[in-house]
């Protein structure tokens, strides 16, 4: 029975071992058939913008899931398994690390400054790394931004962060980091938007896909997504009126 056992584990564990991961965003990987979170940190989403050095806009969240690429380069990655997430139960926690590593992807993703730590306790695993990216105004800090939760939230109130927010500027950069007409990254033409009624539902809000009834007349969205794992995964619900086919290739 303890051999059948030993069998198991070791198999799982190297469930854990992929040569190509899919990078998704700044923070969420997929080995396999396993999609994981990035334990303790926080990153821009996909759609999320930000302002660089020189007051010009800039896709973080696209540079945090290039930057999460690249730190893997086509190494094999292996991923402890915390168990499932939360807050989306289809994917799992997570710390990842590129083979031939001691320090994990999590970890270097703050270190880089493109990622936040995201532990709320003072003893935070990530916060001295946090602190010597804001120094050295690496990656999200060189510029202006808000923190991941609150673009997740809209909150337009919040605080501005980076070493490049300009306190006579305040209103003109809350209008650049919460557009009115978000920009479509490519390849992610799922819209979604923040919607009370949806709360009802345990969602913050509903998407439409490319052949939804009211896709067209969607022109203001809140966020965009490039699959409807993701748009689950933030906390959005397909739209009643979407058929399940909806989008997929015919």
């Amino acid at each position: 029975m303890r051999s059948l056992i030993f069998i198991v584990v070791l198999f799982s564990a190297s469930q854990s071992w992929a040569a190509s991961p899919i990078v998704r965003d700044g923070r969420t990987l997929q080995l396999a058939e396993v999609t994981y979170r990035l334990d303790g940190i926080d990153a821009p989403e996909f759609d999320q913008i930000c302002i660089d050095e020189h007051a010009d806009t800039w896709a973080c969240g696209v540079a945090a899931r290039d930057q999460l690429a690249s730190l893997i380069g086509g190494h094999q990655v292996h991923c402890e398994d915390l168990g499932a997430d939360v807050g989306y139960r289809k994917r799992h926690i997570g710390i990842c690390t590129v083979e031939g590593e001691t320090v994990s992807l999590n970890q270097l993703l703050v270190r880089k400054g493109y990622a936040l730590n995201s532990e709320p306790s003072a003893k935070g695993r990530f916060k001295d790394d946090e602190a010597a990216a804001k120094d050295k105004r690496l990656g999200l800090w060189k510029g202006c931004f808000v923190t991941p939760q609150e673009f997740r939230r809209r909150r337009k109130d919040g605080v501005l962060l980076g070493g490049s927010c300009r306190t006579d500027k305040d209103r003109e950069i809350r209008d650049v980091l919460f557009p009115d007409h978000p920009a479509m990254p490519s390849g992610c033409s799922i819209k979604a938007k923040l919607a009370i009624r949806a709360r009802v539902t345990g969602n913050v809000g509903i998407y439409q896909m490319q052949g939804c009834r009211n896709y067209p007349a969607l022109t203001k969205p809140d966020r965009w997504f490039c699959s409807e794992e993701d748009a689950q995964a933030a906390g959005f619900r397909r739209a009643y009126n979407c058929r399940a086919n909806a989008g997929r290739p015919k």
